[in-house]
């Protein structure tokens, strides 16, 4: 079976080394998953371009979308880095747990959202009518569910390709999720 090995700066375009050195300037290293999309000379661009796009949801909300769909699609690899980043937008461990279950008890209209996005992942995107309403009623805008969408698209990008690729997690493991 062919594996797939994370791509070293030296082995990545020219623009893709630019990339890697903002994430390293930013983040201090170059996570093996967003290396992994420079196998493609435009696909790490695209994505950080995607993921870093403007929008009308908040970091936290942003999180709470990550780590519900990451969770949906079992992505090791992206439970643990948004695990870390949870953490960094404020998140306790217990209310991290939570939100993978797709639930925010602690905040209605983290709750609505958590929900929502649950229930799209879960029947890959026949949401149930009465969580989107529930979604508006909790004070969000259809342009916060054109946003919601494009956040789930963009986290499902990197789960699917972790799922291919199943590159090393470099990141603290994720605890696991126990009902």
């Amino acid at each position: 079976m062919k594996t797939i090995a994370v791509p070293v700066y030296e082995e990545v375009s020219s623009d893709n080394q630019a990339i890697f050195d903002k994430l390293k300037a930013s983040l201090g290293f170059v996570p093996n998953l967003y290396a992994t999309f420079a196998h493609s000379d435009t696909a790490l661009g695209n994505y950080v371009a995607l993921q870093n796009g403007k929008t009308s949801l908040s970091p936290k909300a942003k999180e709470v979308i990550n780590l519900v769909v990451s969770q949906s699609n079992n992505c090791a690899y992206c439970l643990a880095a948004h695990t870390v980043v949870g953490k960094m937008q404020g998140f306790s461990d217990a209310q991290i747990l939570e939100i993978r279950r797709g639930r925010a008890n602690f905040d209605p209209c983290l709750d609505a959202l958590a929900r929502l996005v649950h229930n799209m992942a879960q029947q890959r995107s026949m949401a149930d009518p009465s969580l989107v309403q529930a979604f508006f009623a909790a004070g969000w805008t259809e342009g916060n569910l054109v946003d919601v969408i494009l956040v789930i698209g963009a986290k499902t990008i990197a789960n699917y390709l972790h799922g291919a690729t199943q590159v090393p997690v470099d990141f603290p493991p994720a605890p696991t999720l126990t009902s």
